[in-house]
């Protein structure tokens, strides 16, 4: 199966075999591994696969994928290269998680466990200290634009950990009416009350700008009554929660999980003084200012990767 084809070698020279993903010739398999993930490959087998509940590769193609082949100690070279590279994001994973691990134990300390509530704040009624709300449950129509709609927040931009995906964008009408009760406003928490996945119930994001936008009904906007809830000291709390699976614990099955806006109104839950609650969320604005350091390192240790693995194969290192 080995051809010789002559195109450029990784040293300017016309000498690089060229080989089928069959062959048994001599290639280090490190080397093989890094080519499989590079992302021109990645992108020829994603296209290529077939199967919607159990996707899968078309593996005739996968086998004959043609593999750029230079001398051993050339692919040993950029092995070394690559490894480096993958290791340097690989410490800023790390750094990324221990970053977003920081609130959640910060809130451990400063408040103890939410469920067993070992300091004895008192436990009030989350209706007595927040306004819960339903959003706008009428089918959204994928073709109205931001020309002839209001945005709308749906279950695809509260990410599991907690934050607003600002990349999706959904558009609706509404009337005046829905306007007025569907609204979202800086401060506002958006919690999954329903949602396919179990782990997603309770996920919960903080809206933090000043731009007008709506909410749909599988989210229950909630509002805090500043006097008495910091709304950064409720999203850690309902995270956390999320996080040790107590809405998945708490939850009805029908066809979907569900933990609606009766449900979540007469939760008890631990509220410290409003004082200690401002002192946290100081700390958690802190915080996201080095998580999002964090976000920003790993994103370009991450892209230099791909570049890496792009050129490594394309002839240019």
């Amino acid at each position: 199966y080995l051809n010789k084809v002559a195109l450029p070698d990784f040293e300017g020279k016309c000498s690089t075999e060229i080989i089928p993903l069959r062959s048994k010739a001599n290639i280090d398999r490190v080397y093989l591994a890094y080519f499989l993930r590079s992302p021109d490959v990645v992108r020829q087998i994603s296209e290529r696969t077939a199967g919607a509940r159990m996707p899968r590769a078309d593996m005739d193609h996968l086998f004959s994928l043609i593999i750029p082949l230079p001398s051993l100690p050339e692919q040993q070279r950029l092995v070394d290269i690559l490894s480096r590279a993958e290791g340097i994001v690989r410490l800023r994973r790390e750094a990324h998680k221990k970053a977003q691990e920081l609130i959640p134990a910060l809130f451990l300390d400063m408040f103890g466990d939410p469920a067993t509530n070992p300091k004895g704040w008192p436990r009030l009624q989350l209706e007595d200290v927040c306004e819960i709300s339903y959003g706008i449950a009428d089918k959204l129509d994928t073709s109205i634009t931001a020309e002839k709609g209001l945005r709308i927040l749906t279950i695809s931009n509260v990410l599991l950990e907690g934050a607003i995906d600002q990349t999706v964008f959904r558009f609706c009408k509404a009337t005046h009416d829905q306007v007025k009760k569907c609204s979202v406003q800086r401060g506002d928490l958006l919690f999954n009350w329903r949602n396919g996945s179990e782990t997603h119930i309770g996920k919960t994001a903080i809206w933090e700008n000043d731009k007008s936008v709506l909410h749909v009904s599988f989210l229950l906007r909630l509002r805090p009554i500043s006097e008495r809830l910091n709304s950064d000291f409720l999203w850690a709390m309902l995270n956390l929660l999320r996080a040790n699976e107590f809405f998945i614990g708490a939850s009805r099955q029908q066809i979907h999980r569900k933990f609606n806006a009766s449900e979540l109104s007469v939760l008890k839950l631990p509220i410290p003084p409003n004082e200690l609650q401002n002192k946290f969320s100081s700390l958690v604005e802190q915080t996201r200012s080095i998580q999002s350091q964090q976000s920003i390192a790993l994103e370009k240790a991450e892209a230099t990767f791909q570049s890496l693995l792009h050129r490594a194969f394309a002839g240019q290192l």
